[in-house]
């Protein structure tokens, strides 16, 4: 059975008589964890700020991502400031782009506010983009 049919619990419920069933080892493919980077990072680019017409990755408002080797997923995000109006859905909508990779465990989104977000955080092409350079 792969992963979809898994995960959509196909065949959970399905009435087995008790002396037929017999445990199998099954086999999970795993990706290494750095192979989940890069997906990660893709699916970030996703997400903008609305306030700002550029992705939060390139805004530099991601400050970690960890990935542990079951694919389970940790990220620390900042905004760029305490009182923006989407502090409370910000972290839904990482949480909910990094989950679109295939591979990827449960995710927990953290908020932090140390060290403090600046435009030094943001990469050159969304300097570019805000006609900063």
């Amino acid at each position: 059975m792969n992963r979809l049919a898994r995960f959509a619990g196909y065949g959970r419920n399905a009435a087995v008589p008790d002396d037929t069933r017999h445990h199998e080892d099954v086999v999970v493919e795993r990706m290494d964890a750095e192979e989940l980077r890069e997906p990660i990072i893709a699916a970030l680019r996703e997400v903008h700020d609305p306030e700002i017409p550029v992705n939060i990755y390139d805004l530099g408002l991601i400050y970690k991502i960890a990935i542990s080797d079951r694919g389970d997923v940790n990220i620390d995000m900042t905004l760029t400031a305490p009182a923006c109006p989407v502090a409370g859905m910000m972290p839904l909508m990482v949480k909910d782009a990094v989950a679109s990779v295939e591979g990827v465990g449960e995710i927990q989104v953290e908020l932090v506010w140390d060290p403090p977000w600046n435009q030094s955080n943001m990469s050159d092409e969304a300097k570019l983009q805000l006609g900063m350079l």
